[in-house]
């Protein structure tokens, strides 16, 4: 049905429909299943996301060591003092280390758009829900939001840090949630888009640099500047700010940035942090190899 952003709001406003019903509508076209086919499998995602987010703000601590507890320690910070970025924002990132803290403890998790950046959406949702108050199938359409733009960034660009660094993959993750946010908050179409742009553009250039190889540092406190951007930016397109690079021009510039970036600064470990004096000695404590002499 939709082959870009532009088609997909074009879509959208020509059918008066919300971008969610787009992107339902497609994937009951595409797979050749019922509406209740469709919003039951999306349910699924998002009781694995639910229960993710609980599991995280319980605690847990992944095997390496490199990571946990920081989301108990945000609501713990959140309910004896007031956050200087305030409750929602900080719920958000919260949520959304809570969901990557899970996946670096091997937990269960639902990859929006990918593992690594799991959080972004998730976060911002379960943040959200508490001031939006939505039903349940608005929660299911909130995840059909974003997975209508990410659809549109994986056939146009990449989700994949090793082929485009990290901005293929919290920024694509962040300004997905950017854009259901807006719709949620009952924005247009047209401003999801400009939520999309304005949080896509706040990430380009973000290299995929995982100390020790794992998605652990700096990839959870990275899911929680893209939950927080998401939120900035959904703001931004609600108060009528406007991205002056079109949405798919935005696209095409971070999967243009992406083919230009260095392997050593896409998902391998070799570059950036991971090649940091303290990343170097983090990955030969935890596999136990000698630090190689520069």
């Amino acid at each position: 049905m939709f082959r870009n952003v532009a088609e997909l709001i074009e879509i959208a406003e020509n059918e008066n429909m919300l971008i969610s019903e787009v992107m339902i509508r497609q994937e009951m076209d595409v797979h050749d299943k019922t509406r209740e086919q469709v919003m039951g499998q999306m349910e699924k995602n998002l009781q694995v996301m639910e229960k993710a987010v609980e599991d995280g703000l319980k605690g847990v601590s992944s095997r390496s060591g490199l990571t946990g507890g920081d989301a108990v320690l945000l609501q713990k910070y959140m309910l004896e003092q007031e956050p200087l970025s305030g409750t929602l924002l900080l719920d958000a990132v919260s949520k959304a280390v809570a969901t990557n803290e899970v996946n670096a403890a091997m937990g269960t998790i639902c990859a929006t758009p990918t593992a690594g950046s799991a959080g972004c959406v998730p976060g911002t949702l379960f943040a959200v829900k508490n001031k939006l108050n939505p039903t349940r199938e608005q929660m299911v359409q909130f995840l059909f939001t974003s997975g209508a733009f990410g659809f549109v960034v994986a056939n146009n660009a990449s989700i994949s840090g090793a082929a485009g660094g990290c901005q293929a993959e919290v920024g694509s993750a962040s300004a997905m949630a950017s854009a259901a946010i807006v719709e949620m908050a009952g924005g247009t179409p047209q401003q999801s888009a400009e939520a999309f742009a304005i949080t896509l553009k706040n990430m380009l250039g973000l290299v995929c640099d995982p100390v020790a190889g794992l998605v652990e540092v700096p990839c959870v406190k990275r899911n929680a500047a893209g939950a927080s951007n998401a939120i900035v930016s959904a703001d931004m397109a609600l108060a009528g700010v406007t991205s002056r690079i079109p949405c798919d021009e935005v696209i095409g510039a971070m999967y243009r940035i992406g083919k230009t970036m260095p392997s050593a600064l896409r998902e391998t470990g070799e570059g950036g942090l991971a090649a940091t004096p303290t990343g170097r000695a983090l990955a030969s404590k935890i596999f136990g190899i000698p630090i190689e002499k520069e």
